[in-house]
């Protein structure tokens, strides 16, 4: 069972550092390869005297560490080859003096090409990786980290960006205290890259904003609703496309029953050991269940679905990076048949256990970020102990519930 990280670190609440950097040449391997190629040119066209012609194909030898080392180790192939080649002349050189210089010539250039060119790409590499980083970091700075504690709900999981170019996406979350009760939010932003993050900070805000002031989740969704609309305004001005965000957005209060609305999101699922599956059914895009930003095309008005957490049952909320996981055969991640064993496991244990079998499945590379919540109730409610009954204690209704 992994533990949790800092914030500051690759884990916002449990998740794990990845290294996308390439792989380098070491100073052993290059050694190693230099003798070895040389060695497999060298001999065979010498003991079949030249008859393979193999001996020019050394001057190849920089350009192939500069795909992969830094700009000293090509100098030290490409002086390598140059030593190697002058000593081959001596011993037995080429019919006339200019075919010699010319060869060591064209060997000189080459290599000073690679040199310049394993230069280029090392200065590529490293602001690729600075922008990428950056880009992460951002992306971390606007999550709470967890795990996260209220009066009704304890929320714990893991937060894991892809980190490679262009490829940063837009999965957030949140958990809000209100006078209202818990209201959490999980939402994965359309696109990848700065621009999508934009999306995600505009809807945060309102969250956080919505969250403590409207009494009715609906409310709190048109809210959402609204900041995308606008941010996509603003980003047309400056030429990026619309996105579209896919939320879930969910009250706790103080009855047994928790409050969901489904903006085109994957539903929540409950870990409780008389079942465990899908909480709520998918609500049909052809409803209320269209993504933020689309709200317009909707034929119908969101509506709140309620559905009960019985003390000691957890829920599971995640992004698509989970269910749309694949391995190497193109198979998804089989998240509801493994959830099954977690039952009895703490939040931590759970976002953790999944997140080891999620690189399982994936050979540890995921192609999307991976956001991952599971909700506990904190403490049994004074609502819970007075009303045995279920009904629920007093809280505010919410607007159109089904």
């Amino acid at each position: 069972m992994r533990g949790s990280r800092s914030p500051g670190g690759a884990r916002v609440g449990g998740s794990r550092t990845r290294d996308h950097a390439p792989a380098r040449l070491g100073s052993r391997t290059l050694a190693a390869l230099l003798v070895v190629v040389t060695l497999l040119v060298v001999v065979p066209d010498y003991l079949t005297d030249r008859g393979l012609g193999l001996v020019p194909l050394l001057i190849f030898l920089p350009a192939f560490v500069a795909g992969r080392g830094t700009a000293r180790q090509t100098a030290v192939a490409a002086a390598w080859v140059v030593v190697v080649l002058v000593g081959l002349l001596v011993y037995d050189p080429f019919q006339t003096v200019s075919a010699n210089i010319s060869t060591v010539a064209f060997t000189v250039v080459l290599g000073g090409l690679s040199v310049a060119g394993a230069w280029q790409r090392s200065r590529r590499d490293e602001e690729i990786s600075r922008l990428r980083s950056a880009a992460a970091a951002l992306q971390r700075q606007i999550l709470r980290p967890l795990p996260l504690l209220t009066d009704r709900l304890l929320a714990d999981g893991v937060y894991e960006p892809v980190e490679e170019d262009s490829r940063v996406g837009g999965d957030i979350y949140e958990v809000m205290p209100s006078p209202y009760g818990t209201r959490v939010l999980i939402a994965d932003v359309q696109g990848k890259g700065l621009p999508a993050i934009g999306t995600a900070f505009a809807v945060l805000g309102a969250f956080r904003e919505a969250a403590g002031r409207e009494p009715e989740l609906t409310a709190v969704v048109e809210a959402l609703e609204s900041a995308v609309v606008r941010h996509n305004a603003f980003e047309a001005q400056t030429g990026e496309p619309e996105r579209f965000v896919t939320a879930l957005v969910l009250n706790a209060d103080g009855g047994r029953e928790v409050q969901v609305v489904d903006c085109g999101h994957i539903p929540p699922y409950l870990l409780y050991r008389e079942r465990t599956g899908p909480a709520v059914r998918p609500v049909p895009l052809r409803n209320s269940g269209v993504p933020l930003g689309l709200g317009s095309l909707a034929p119908e008005s969101r509506t709140v679905e309620r559905f009960p957490l019985p003390p000691g049952a957890m829920l599971l909320l995640c992004t698509d990076g989970v269910t749309e996981a694949r391995d190497s055969a193109g198979a998804f991640f089989p998240l509801e048949e493994r959830l099954a064993g977690w039952v009895d496991a703490s939040p931590r244990e759970v976002a953790a256990g999944l997140l080891d079998q999620l690189a399982a499945h994936t050979g540890g590379s995921p192609a999307d970020d991976i956001a991952l919540l599971v909700l506990r109730r904190s403490a049994p409610s004074a609502p819970e102990r007075e009303d045995p009954s279920g009904s629920g204690g007093p809280g505010p209704p919410a607007a159109g519930s089904r």
